[in-house]
């Protein structure tokens, strides 16, 4: 039997298998039936872990093990797996959203926040920067940011950029609308992101921005993350972002936006010219 690796790779990150796992799972795929001994040869599997690999996959539910002897394995239908994986999957999850939910009411969160703000009394105002790697860590960071503004946010962006935002910040946006915080939006508007941004616009205030190719957001004139590469250009894994935590920065950023903004058509106006 011969599988391709990168196949086999694919099937390893879908299921959360290991090499051995995923070796004796398509073996027995491409047999529907089988003993451990010719799996471990088809699959090239030693045949000392053929048992144990064979059990793995039995409790995960992707084999049925046959009584008799010799002892030979029933390979389950893929798209059965596929909904025994799933259910497995969010069973898992929710029971590790309800762990970290109970944390929340015991002393080690307390202890946790105590060693923190003990912690931070010691960073140094240079030290609050970082370099966030890949795009969905970089949303996360960005989610962590906005969630505690209390007067404004600013976000300039890309035409693709804003469709990420929106969908990635939107419930938080909303949330910090109703109380109150200013937020303000810069990006190109086009005729595919138009209905997105006129969706956006009874929380925020938008304008087309067309002249300034830039990616940043800015928290209450003291916390910025700024993007340094072109998002036509990034591979999501590979873009960054850098964070700054100093309110001498983030004013000076603001207030150059602010100039910028004067000059902007807003939502409405660039809504109609997209339009026609």
């Amino acid at each position: 039997m011969i599988i391709k690796e990168e196949f086999l790779n694919k099937l390893r990150q879908y299921f959360g298998l290991n090499l051995y796992e995923v070796r004796i799972w398509t073996a027995l795929l491409s047999r529907g039936i089988s003993t451990a001994g010719e799996l471990s040869d088809i699959g090239n599997v030693p045949r000392s872990r053929a048992y144990d690999v064979l059990e793995s996959l039995e409790k995960k539910g992707f084999v049925v093990m046959k009584l008799g002897k010799p002892i030979k394995y029933l390979a389950v239908e893929p798209k059965e797996v596929v909904e025994r994986v799933k259910k497995y999957l969010v069973n898992h999850a929710n029971d590790k959203v309800k762990k970290l939910d109970e944390l929340k009411s015991t002393d080690v969160l307390q202890e946790l926040n105590t060693l923190h703000k003990q912690g931070i009394e010691f960073v140094e105002p240079t030290d609050l920067s970082g370099a966030i790697r890949g795009r969905h860590n970089v949303y996360t960071h960005l989610e962590t940011m906005i969630k505690n503004a209390q007067k404004s946010v600013t976000i300039m962006t890309t035409s693709k950029g804003v469709l990420r935002k929106i969908e990635a910040l939107k419930p938080e946006l909303e949330r910090l609308a109703k109380k109150g915080v200013k937020i303000k939006i810069a990006a190109p508007i086009t005729k595919e992101n138009l209905p997105v941004i006129q969706s956006i616009s009874k929380i925020a205030e938008v304008k087309h921005n067309n002249k300034i190719n830039s990616r940043f957001v800015l928290v209450d004139n003291k916390e910025l993350m700024f993007m340094i590469l072109n998002d036509e250009e990034v591979h999501p894994t590979y873009d960054i972002g850098i964070w700054v935590n100093t309110p001498y920065f983030a004013t000076a950023m603001e207030n150059l936006f602010n100039v910028s903004w004067k000059t902007m058509d807003p939502a409405d106006k660039a809504a109609s010219s997209v339009s026609k």
